[in-house]
């Protein structure tokens, strides 16, 4: 296969992107457009799941967010959920104008607060093929509460001071994205630092602090909400024992969803990105993907 790297507009900036193309006869394919969790950037294990999809016969898109990564966008580390969403929406418009997509055929998958993003903007388009959630973030409720009280309460109080401090000195108020239980880490539970700590390990890109103010604007997002709407088939890949978004609302929210796949790991948030827990997923996704996007 091909890996090209490409660009395309969003909101006045660029967002940078590989393109996977598949080897093989020139026809229209399908296209997999993918973007990742929480701070994260397209250098952190996408790569392994893009070219199974391009193994598989499927054209693959993956993007980082503006102000992360290799895209384009001031300020930097800066998480603002509706811009990121306007990100998918740019990647998907950019995606049905690549020569020998069908552009009926376009999948998204996300992962983690990725797998939020593509519940939430694929009921927004009624073209949009596929999906795949991969450990969805769909309650910011119930991450939130996972926490526990200790690092809920410190990290609240660091995102607070972001929101109220951070315009008026123009420079925002920063916390780590990762950290033990009980820590002000945006993300915090005893398997985070060693589990995401593998996937940053991998990216030259990665940087280890955001905007704190994200840590607020969290707690009212609910993806959930929006599956009831999602008309194309979803895949639901639950980790049975996630710390970061728990599994709980992620079954209610496929419940809701009117054509969904679900497959449980007894795995945490982490452990679906690596060894032998990857190769079960993406062996599932990339079958599940086979099937809903053949012509």
């Amino acid at each position: 296969m091909e890996r090209v790297e490409v660009g395309f507009p969003s909101g006045g900036d660029e967002c940078a992107g590989w393109l996977y193309l598949p080897d093989g006869p020139p026809r229209p394919r399908p296209l997999v457009v993918m973007g990742h969790g929480l701070g994260a950037d397209r250098e952190m294990g996408l790569d392994r799941y893009a070219r199974r999809f391009a193994m598989a016969g499927m054209a693959v898109l993956v993007f980082d967010y503006r102000g992360f990564g290799a895209s384009g966008g001031e300020p930097r580390q800066v998480i603002n959920i509706a811009r990121q969403r306007e990100d998918w929406h740019a990647a998907i418009a950019y995606a049905r104008t690549v020569r020998g997509i069908d552009a009926t055929r376009i999948a998204l998958w996300g992962s983690s607060f990725g797998g939020g993003h593509v519940l939430s903007v694929a009921p927004d388009d009624h073209y949009i093929a596929a999906v795949v959630a991969q450990c969805p973030f769909t309650s910011g409720w119930s991450s939130a509460m996972a926490k526990g009280p200790i690092s809920l309460t410190k990290t609240g109080t660091i995102a607070l001071t972001d929101l109220i401090i951070g315009p008026i000195i123009r420079k925002p108020i920063k916390a780590r994205l990762a950290g033990k239980k009980h820590s002000a880490a945006l993300m915090s539970a005893a398997d985070v630092p060693e589990g995401f700590g593998r996937l940053a390990e991998e990216s030259s890109q990665y940087r280890p602090k955001v905007a704190a103010r994200v840590g607020v604007s969290t707690i009212f997002d609910s993806p959930a909400r929006r599956t009831k709407d999602i008309k194309a088939p979803v895949f639901y890949a639950i980790c049975d024992n996630d710390t970061v978004a728990p599994a709980g609302p992620t079954l209610k929210a496929a419940e809701r969803t009117k054509h969904a796949v679900v497959k449980r790991y007894p795995i945490g948030h982490f452990d679906i990105y690596f060894d032998d827990w990857f190769e079960k997923a993406v062996f599932d996704q990339t079958e599940f993907l086979s099937a809903v996007l053949r012509p």
